[in-house]
């Protein structure tokens, strides 16, 4: 009987485009591991769903690892089933809002702390397509439907848990401000795995306290997204911004899911979708995101969404949702901001604010502002981004055809660099070049000089 049954799910696989040794090897480690009651109760019917065609095609690899880390009380990867070749390029379920993110998360972190895989993970093409988000219902059922997700786990949550991947978040944040997101992206990743969603599987003793979590490892998710944008790994990036806004949604977390979608939108426009950008930013606007948040939290929102609508081409919306940011900004208490916006002050606006107003066609404006962020930002704190504000200075710079002013801004942001290790600024020194290569035969040693560094500096962060 017990053959029969194997036979007959390793029939079902194979009907969903699986070959008959990857079935085979499927069904026999589960068994082996578990015993045939347990694979008894594996789930034809999520399984026949996708033969009937009912849902997305290429996914069965996924509903049943799901289904079997239900089954055996721990998070599996399609790995642990001898299915790695699935994980990468074939299927992305990072983008599908209807799989579970706790088997999709860990998945994704055991693929990025294998050298080989996040290889594989880093020449994964950006996806705009799967910046579509669902729908209004989906957002507002999400809290409930987590609730019911059965635990995996006897060990209770108790709020020091809830501090000790709180704290740990801070202290990754603290580093990638200051050393920039290449920099210690692996042992975040291995915490977030190893530590932080194993914690989402456990029981909790009240429904704050599974709220509570939820948040503080949407938080930690959506840092390992951020440091992945800012080390220039843009698909991996987008997956965990993806996973940490579900995972806050399923928090009920308005102003976390809002300062989430903010980060997707920011990615989007920097690599050229204006207009999925703008779908993500209005997203972050809505009134139980940016209506809930506090007024720093209110401000990042709204100059991320004037980036948008500058990217968009909107001047008048662009120049509104300015002045919104800075009313915003105008009226923050620090007291009363979440941890994570203690970077967000008047450097970081001012840095925003110029960035909308050079993609508007407003070089000179913009170059006020980005002075005005140089002059009022704590260098040392937040290295990472002091670099790359000077970088762009030095490009609305050489825009105006202020080449021995630039080439000066320029030399402060290689001094910046020392000890940083992000593509964006890696991305400042690439344009930095392109920018100097009409005048490098004829600029003189002064020129030939900046453009020496920034070829050492170029291979330092590299």
């Amino acid at each position: 009987m017990a053959r029969a049954r194997n036979e007959a799910l390793v029939a079902l696989l194979r009907e969903v485009g699986w070959s008959q040794p990857q079935a085979a090897a499927a069904v026999a480690r589960v068994a082996a591991e578990s015993g045939v009651r347990e694979l008894e109760a594996i789930s034809r019917s999520h399984i026949a769903m996708w033969v009937q065609g009912t849902q997305p095609s290429g996914q069965a690899p996924h509903i049943l690892r799901e289904t079997l880390s239900r089954r055996l009380g721990r998070h599996l990867t399609l790995a642990d089933l001898g299915l790695e070749g699935e994980a990468i390029g074939q299927t992305d379920s990072g983008s599908d809002w209807s799989v579970d993110p706790l088997t999709v998360l860990a998945e994704l972190g055991s693929d990025d702390l294998d050298m080989h895989r996040r290889k594989l993970l880093a020449t994964a093409a950006y996806s705009a397509a799967g910046l579509a988000l669902p729908t209004a219902s989906w957002w507002a059922d999400a809290p409930a439907a987590a609730a019911k997700r059965p635990a995996v786990s006897p060990r209770p949550v108790t709020q020091a848990d809830i501090d000790d991947v709180r704290g740990l978040t801070t202290f990754y944040s603290a580093r990638d401000q200051q050393r920039g997101g290449a920099s210690g992206r692996s042992a975040l990743a291995g915490h977030l795995r190893d530590e932080a969603v194993p914690l989402l599987g456990s029981r909790f003793r009240t429904e704050q306290l599974r709220r509570d979590m939820y948040s503080a490892v949407a938080e930690m998710t959506y840092l390992a997204g951020w440091m992945a944008f800012d080390a220039s790994e843009h698909r991996t990036a987008q997956r965990y911004l993806t996973l940490a806004a579900r995972i806050a949604a399923e928090a009920g977390d308005g102003p976390l899911g809002g300062h989430i979608l903010r980060a997707l939108a920011h990615q989007a426009v920097d690599l050229g979708h204006p207009r999925r950008a703008l779908a993500l930013a209005d997203a972050s606007m809505s009134r139980d995101r940016y209506g809930q948040a506090s007024p720093r939290e209110k401000a990042l929102l709204a100059i991320v969404h004037a980036r948008a609508l500058a990217a968009d081409g909107d001047r008048p919306a662009t120049l509104a949702a300015i002045s919104r940011a800075e009313r915003d900004l105008a009226r923050a208490d620090n007291n009363e901001a979440p941890g994570r916006m203690g970077f967000f002050q008047e450097a970081s606006l001012a840095h925003e604010t110029a960035c909308a107003l050079r993609d508007l066609g407003q070089p000179l404006d913009a170059e006020i502002h980005f002075k005005h962020s140089v002059a009022t930002r704590r260098r040392q704190q937040y290295a990472r981004t002091h670099s790359v504000t000077l970088g762009y200075l030095g490009a609305v710079q050489v825009q105006q055809g202020h080449v021995d002013e630039a080439c000066a801004t320029w030399s402060r942001a290689l001094d910046a660099m020392t000890g940083v290790q992000s593509g964006r600024a890696r991305d400042v020194i690439v344009r930095m070049r392109s920018d100097l290569s009409p005048v490098r035969g004829r600029g003189g040693r002064h020129i030939a000089e900046l453009d020496r560094r920034a070829r050492e500096t170029l291979r330092a962060i590299s």
